[in-house]
């Protein structure tokens, strides 16, 4: 088994016009099915925005403070390559792609319902149609590596870990706007990806399994 903890940056790509960076930070904890395979849960809280007031073609921008919990697998390249022959493959045997499913609990703290008085078209238009608070299904789908590091006894016990997530959500509750198609393009799921650095540790007995770390 093994905790962790990281943080980075998000960026939308939602309903609005152009997206923002965000910042994410998350709690995961794994289990161990074999050293390169683990199922586990992982948590995120964070701040997602896009849009600008100004610059935006409709004046829209929108910011969510935003929660969200999945359940996730995760499959290393340890568990399907003989590196113990080949330097380089050892050193990437921490390689791995993964995917989850969960849910994101949104809570939009700040949006553009109607546009401004000095709007260049429209002026005053609205209300955009959508709610502030939402859950949608959530699903992150994950690459990143795993660098392990030997505790005090020779044992590897620290992970440092690097991981791109590409999170889509099914429903219209990550940017606030839920728009009519006849209006708005409205075609494609609301994503976010998310940049993230993190420390994981590995704690439990050492079992036997044909490929060590």
């Amino acid at each position: 088994m093994s905790y962790g903890f990281g943080a980075g940056a998000n960026k939308s790509y939602t309903d609005v016009y152009k997206g923002s960076f965000g910042y994410t930070a998350y709690g995961v904890f794994d289990y161990h099915i074999t050293p390169f395979v683990t199922v586990g849960l992982e948590g995120q809280y964070g701040m997602i925005q896009g849009g600008d007031i100004v610059t935006d073609p409709h004046n829209r921008q929108f910011v969510n403070k935003y929660m969200a919990i999945s359940a996730n697998a995760k499959l290393m390249l340890g568990e399907l390559v003989d590196y113990n022959k080949s330097e380089f493959l050892y050193n990437i045997r921490g390689l791995y792609v993964g995917m989850g499913v969960g849910a994101i609990k949104n809570k939009i703290t700040d949006i553009v319902r109607y546009k401004p008085s000095w709007a260049a078209v429209d002026p005053g238009y609205g209300p955009f149609p959508g709610v502030d608070k939402s859950v949608n299904l959530w699903v992150p789908l994950n690459f990143g590596f795993n660098y392990f590091i030997n505790d005090g006894y020779g044992y590897m016990r620290y992970i440092i870990n690097i991981n791109a997530q590409s999170n889509f959500t099914l429903g219209e509750g990550l940017d606030g706007y839920n728009d009519s198609s006849a209006k708005f393009k409205n075609n494609s799921p609301d994503v976010y990806n998310t940049y993230t650095i993190g420390f994981k540790y590995m704690l439990g007995t050492i079992k036997s399994y044909r490929k060590t770390l």
